[in-house]
């Protein structure tokens, strides 16, 4: 088994996350727009319409896991995989507030962590992400959780793009409360660069659909170069 030492502590692999609570919101934006945000990485972004990709932000709770405890932002974009064609998810951004999660995620896979002020207020019926980065307000996202459904297994790998390198991250995901809606989030933008970036994708709209799990566990496997 692989491990990997960070700020003294050995991660041994998989790394494996016990308990983690997730809102998410899936935005149809501007294909083209899309594309302008990742181009850095060299990957494309899938057509789930015409001219229509698909943008996914999501707060986390990390309660239990490898990484200690932290919260977490992410905004990230369908894409289609370089090696297979089949979708894969690019994580264009991802704030957290843990020191030492943001040294494993960018030593280990390459994500794009840096650290926010991430607050969560996750304990009544609507769900709310207040995101602050350097004192300016990134946005304010309000998820309102759908109906029950079962809670999905999913193995959608992640891609990367960190110091001109493009990494896959096998990574599984399953959970329990889970719960599902068409639209169901509201979001307002600040005035940061990422706010920035969403309002030319087309935020604040609507979104697709959300969904919102209770409990998760998530299971992440070393990262792989892509040529």
């Amino acid at each position: 088994m692989a491990s990997h030492l960070i700020q003294g502590r050995t991660v041994g692999m998989p790394v494996r996350i016990r308990d983690v609570a997730v809102c998410a919101a899936a935005y149809a934006v501007r294909a083209d727009a899309a594309r302008a945000v990742i181009a850095y990485s060299g990957l494309d972004a899938a057509e789930v319409l015409p001219g229509k990709a698909v943008c996914v932000l999501l707060f986390a709770d990390y309660r239990d896991g490898d990484l200690d405890a932290y919260h977490e932002f992410g905004m990230a974009f369908v894409i289609r995989r370089p090696d297979t064609g089949r979708a894969g998810l690019f994580v264009h951004w991802l704030p957290v507030d843990g020191r030492f999660t943001l040294e494993a995620g960018r030593a280990l896979w390459g994500f794009p962590k840096e650290l926010a002020d991430i607050d969560l207020r996750l304990s009544s019926p609507y769900k709310r992400c207040i995101l602050r980065k350097d004192g300016r307000l990134v946005l304010d996202l309000l998820v309102r959780p759908g109906v029950p459904v079962a809670g999905p297994g999913l193995a959608l790998d992640a891609f990367t793009h960190r110091d001109g390198v493009t990494r896959r991250v096998p990574w599984r995901f399953r959970a329990r409360g889970v719960r599902v809606r068409p639209g169901g989030a509201l979001i307002r933008l600040g005035n940061h660069p990422i706010a920035k970036e969403l309002s030319e994708l087309g935020l604040p709209r609507r979104p697709l659909l959300t969904a919102t799990a209770a409990h998760a566990t998530v299971s992440l496997d070393d990262a792989q170069t892509l040529p």
